[in-house]
């Protein structure tokens, strides 16, 4: 029986890092584990192993120290098969407005930390001619809003990178998917009042990730309505959607 190839999850600890690792897990496939403070995940990672049958070891990541992203996948016990990248930060668009710091932070997490990183990955999946990349990125970076703008033009960003990616390892045996989820029930979307028929649960972003990596698809939309939504969001000419409270 041929094993599974391991799966990197980067940024472990979220709530979508976690689900997506349960389900990777359950089809088999051992488990890499990255976050900051890998060691305090140490009963996660001892509740997939027990629960699913799977390794599962856990590696110190984080996604702003750019300059350490060659030595962490060089230090990995084995190249994964599928690296998926959930790591992010959505701040506040008012404290992001009046803190230029803060606003850095944002976008540094939603797209220089996971683009650096999946940029070190590539490269050895290219090497190898096998693997697939996963960046989960946001409905938010297809237009800016006032409400999310600084978020918003991290995680478009990060979309664009992919998209670029994609057509650069297109025949080199790298599948690139982008990942838009839409409205995600997690701690960081806590006390937020979001409409329930298009907001996901982790769960439901895991189980897209994972179909979305067998069937070899580009980019999924976790919730297809979102995809109608964006279209018409986009199609809303300048002068009208400047008036508009989005």
């Amino acid at each position: 029986m041929t094993s599974l190839p391991p799966v990197l999850i980067l940024g472990a600890r979220s709530d979508i890092g976690l689900a997506v690792a349960h389900r990777f897990a359950a089809a088999g496939h051992p488990l890499q584990l990255a976050a900051r403070h890998a060691d305090t995940l140490d009963p996660e990672r001892a509740d997939l192993a027990l629960r699913h049958g799977v390794s599962v070891t856990l590696h110190e990541f984080d996604a702003l120290d750019t300059a350490g992203h060659g030595a962490f996948v060089e230090a990995l016990p084995q190249l994964p098969g599928i690296a998926v990248c959930a790591v992010g930060l959505m701040g506040t668009q008012e404290h992001s407005a009046a803190e230029p710091e803060a606003a850095i932070a944002v976008l540094r997490s939603n797209f220089e930390g996971p683009a650096s990183i999946l940029a070190h990955l590539a490269n050895r999946f290219e090497a190898r001619g096998s693997g697939t990349l996963v960046g989960i990125s946001s409905v938010a970076g297809e237009r800016g809003r006032a409400t999310n703008y600084v978020y918003g033009a991290g995680k478009a960003g990060f979309t664009a990178f992919l998209s670029g990616l994609r057509n650069r390892l297109a025949g080199r045996g790298v599948q690139v998917l982008t990942v838009l989820p839409g409205f995600v029930a997690t701690r960081m979307t806590e006390g937020m009042d979001l409409p329930q028929k298009l907001t996901a649960a982790p769960e439901e972003v895991a189980e897209a990730i994972f179909r979305g990596c067998s069937k070899g698809r580009d980019v999924i939309y976790v919730r297809p309505i979102w995809r109608v939504i964006m279209a018409v969001i986009r199609a809303i000419p300048e002068r009208v959607f400047k008036k508009l409270s989005l």
